[in-house]
């Protein structure tokens, strides 16, 4: 899709379809589709945050989150690499002497009123966030000096921020921090509600190993490790591809213990149900 922008042809991204099911912390969910919403007319949404260890399900939780409002979604990974122009507007040669301007997902989903997930916000340099702030106050638009152009937020344009808590980020600038709230955070899932992401994601899978592998995340959970249930997911999905290589042959208690050291390491071991 096209469109004129002051004179300017811009090509807008395409929205991301994922098939993604949020299980469980109802609670959480509720936090972030209530910054999202407006009260009156003179009320603006809120640009919250979602903090947590990397796996938690931080982005699923932003993804679900826009699909049970019906909003077309587009996921913007940050990076230490990323660059202003990389936010908003990228030129592109397109012939002998002829510019293809290209919006990002973010100022796509700004025209088109859809919602942004700017994963890993805080693995992002305080340049590129200052070309976001006035985006994130009451101005909400921004200005793309590639293009030279200013563009405004659609009333139903929302933004959330994904951010791990680990040591490989950036602080965020205070000017930021305040304009990214609330601050919601993600927590380890209970044995029941990791049980069931689990199955969500790995419905072909046998009861026992999917229960063994929840027993060992709940152990890891318990000594405040950092394994998730994206490693668990892995864990058992590893695991039940063995079993189809070895027919049956190797015992699945085996087969459940190589597969979390393959995917882990032998520190995991540790937290290996007792049998």
């Amino acid at each position: 899709m096209v469109v004129d922008i002051e004179g300017v042809k811009l090509h807008l991204a395409h929205p991301d379809e994922l098939a993604v099911q949020w299980v469980g912390q109802e609670d959480v969910m509720r936090q972030l589709l209530a910054a999202w919403l407006v009260i009156d007319e003179r009320d603006l949404p809120m640009n919250p945050r979602l903090i947590g260890k990397p796996g938690v399900g931080k982005t699923t939780l932003a993804y679900a989150a826009a699909q049970r409002l019906g909003r077309e979604v587009y996921i913007m990974q940050a990076t230490a690499d990323t660059r202003p122009e990389d936010l908003l507007i990228s030129p592109v040669i397109e012939g002998e002497g002829m510019l293809r301007y290209v919006a990002s997902p973010l100022v796509t989903a700004m025209l088109r009123g859809g919602i942004v997930i700017l994963d890993e916000g805080n693995r992002m340099s305080e340049k590129s966030w200052a070309t976001l702030a006035p985006l994130l106050d009451t101005r909400r638009y921004v200005e793309s000096i590639v293009a030279g152009v200013k563009i405004k937020a659609h009333p139903m344009f929302r933004l959330v921020s994904t951010m791990n808590d680990d040591s490989s980020t950036f602080d965020l600038p205070e000017y930021i921090h305040s304009r990214l709230q609330p601050q919601i955070l993600i927590d380890f899932p209970s044995y029941d509600e990791e049980l069931a992401i689990l199955k969500e994601n790995l419905p072909f899978a046998d009861d026992e190993i999917l229960e063994y592998v929840t027993e060992f995340l709940q152990h890891a959970h318990a000594a405040d490790e950092r394994y998730s249930a994206r490693d668990g997911i892995n864990i058992a999905r590893f695991a039940l591809k063995m079993r189809h290589m070895a027919k049956g042959a190797t015992p699945r208690a085996e087969l459940l213990r190589v597969s979390i050291l393959e995917t882990l390491d032998d520190e995991a071991l540790r937290y290996v149900p007792r049998q």
